[in-house]
């Protein structure tokens, strides 16, 4: 059978093209298992947890007994008491026990049995085991809300610290989304004891989980050996990585598009059109329009936490930089949940396919209220010639509406809202053919690139407010150089000017050997 790109359950190499991690494997046994850590997983949904995990445990087992649980096993039923959690807990350990028999008597004998008498059985177990014996449990949030879970790991903190003395597991890996710290968040959200944890001993996990250009290079190779599409590897593994930043899901999914789905588009019918630049721009924009899991949970996540989502809106809408800090509530949320990462000390939206996925979301939320969306929509046809975008009748369009609709409004007012205008603006005259995105390396809150993604033409769009003349000149010199980064010989410039003298309109510039066409308004 050919190997496939998976995005449903764990990956193995011999059915699925996948990423190798045999050095994380190696560090992980190195750094954390081998010195005897406990430790926990914490990373956002479909980050390769579960995949990590089985590797991990078949890496192991030449050295340690690995007894590898997941608690998605345990109904709800069995979450009770500690009776009927001990049973459903023994049932399971039995199950991976190599050296069985007194696990399988215990967890199906008909008395009940309380956590302390169950540790006191475990500990006589990894007394007389063969090998050190490593306890992995996957998918601990589904126990998280239950306090004989919580009681569970104050018998695991117990016999960790007096391990000397009571013989118990070598080393314990748990697997989930949220941080152990943060269990007793999901059981009280309001409760002002939300961050006492009964397993402080556990270590904190530093290994980066993302995917690196090399590995996902090293995958495409496997897959180009096998299906010769005439790509260019290490191209299209950048530019993989530059939507991705490396998160597993969002890796394997734009493969598995570009394999399955992007061939079936027009203009794609040769493979050698799918595996390009403008290939991957297609699996983006099909990703954008799916209701995947990671994306659904995500919304779910920002529904429930109202101060991280404005938080994001403020740093896709405004360029805000927010210092980072894991002591400011919504920061930590983020992080655990995968949203947000620490950049330059600033708190940054993890990858470009996320940034789309949010602004795309608070863009439709006030498309029904927004007049800018609403000429935009009435405008729309007015833009596409021949199959092109001209994006200079955009911008000279978008200048007249804008004095028209906003031209009273406040400085303080157009310097926090003028660049959501135009992106509401944008929007349905690109939307079911194109994209665009906000461009990282540049956005704070006097600047902010926006790049256009159009059947396959691209265009750079600087917005930015206006600070005198000279800083405007410097703004010209650095999106001229811009464009060489991205290959492209015309760029536009959207200035929100407050000075009384300005000259409202749209003019081309030559700056540097390139085009530049700059708005004013």
């Amino acid at each position: 059978m050919r190997r496939y790109f998976n995005t449903e359950g764990a990956c193995r190499p011999d059915i699925h093209y996948m990423v190798r991690i045999d050095d994380r494997l190696e560090q992980i046994k190195r750094r954390y298992v081998d010195r005897g850590k406990y430790f926990l997983i914490n990373r956002g949904r479909q980050y390769g947890k579960t995949t990590t995990l089985k590797a991990l445990a078949e890496y192991l087992q030449t050295e340690y007994q690995v007894i590898s649980m997941d608690f998605q096993g345990i109904s709800t039923k069995e979450y009770a008491d500690e009776f009927t959690f001990v049973k459903a807990f023994m049932r399971m350990f039995a199950e991976t026990f190599e050296e069985g028999g007194v696990t399988a008597a215990f967890a199906n004998g008909t008395q009940q049995n309380t956590l302390g008498e169950m540790f006191y059985l475990l500990s006589e177990i990894c007394k007389t085991a063969s090998k050190p014996i490593v306890l992995m449990i996957d998918e601990v949030d589904s126990a998280s809300n239950n306090q004989v879970f919580i009681d569970f790991l104050a018998q695991l903190r117990r016999y960790y610290l007096n391990r000397e003395n009571q013989p118990t597991f070598h080393s314990v890996i748990l697997a989930g989304l949220y941080d152990i710290k943060n269990l007793k968040l999901k059981i009280r959200p309001d409760s002002e004891h939300q961050y006492n944890s009964p397993w402080n001993i556990a270590a904190e996990f530093k290994m980066d989980m993302n995917f690196s250009e090399k590995q996902i290079a090293a995958m495409l190779t496997e897959y180009e050996a096998d299906s010769q599409t005439g790509m260019d590897v290490d191209e299209m593994a950048a530019e993989i990585y530059q939507y991705t930043d490396g998160y597993p899901y969002l890796v394997s999914v734009i493969c598995k598009y570009l394999d399955e789905e992007v061939p079936d588009k027009r203009g794609f019918e040769h493979i050698g059109d799918v595996w390009t630049k403008q290939g991957i721009e297609e699996a983006v924009q099909i990703l954008l329009k799916e209701n995947v899991p990671l994306f659904d949970s995500m919304i779910k996540q920002l529904d429930l936490y109202r101060d991280l989502r404005e938080m994001i809106k403020d740093i896709l809408y405004q360029g805000k930089k927010i210092p980072y800090s894991p002591d400011i509530k919504s920061i930590n949320i983020g992080v655990m949940f995968g949203f947000l990462k620490e950049k330059d000390g600033h708190a940054a939206i993890v990858n470009r396919i996320f940034e789309m996925r949010l602004l795309n979301m608070f863009i439709a939320e006030e498309a029904s209220k927004s007049t800018a969306f609403q000429y935009g929509e009435r405008d729309r046809n007015q833009f596409i010639k021949d199959g092109h975008l001209k994006l200079d009748m955009v911008l000279k369009k978008f200048v007249e509406h804008f004095h028209d609709i906003y031209g009273d409004n406040d400085e303080k007012f157009i310097e926090a809202y003028g660049r959501k205008f135009f992106l509401l603006y944008l929007k349905p005259i690109i939307n079911g053919t194109g994209n665009y995105y906000l461009e990282a390396q540049t956005r704070d809150a006097k600047r902010t690139d926006v790049v256009v993604d159009y059947l396959g033409e691209q265009f750079i769009v600087e917005m930015k407010i206006w600070h005198g003349n000279e800083y405007n000149e410097r703004g010209e010199r650095q999106l001229a150089e811009y464009l060489d980064y991205f290959h492209q010989e015309k760029g536009y410039m959207l200035s929100f000017n407050f000075n009384q003298k300005k000259q409202i309109g749209v003019k081309e510039l030559r700056v540097e050997g390139k085009t530049i066409i700059e708005a004013v308004v």
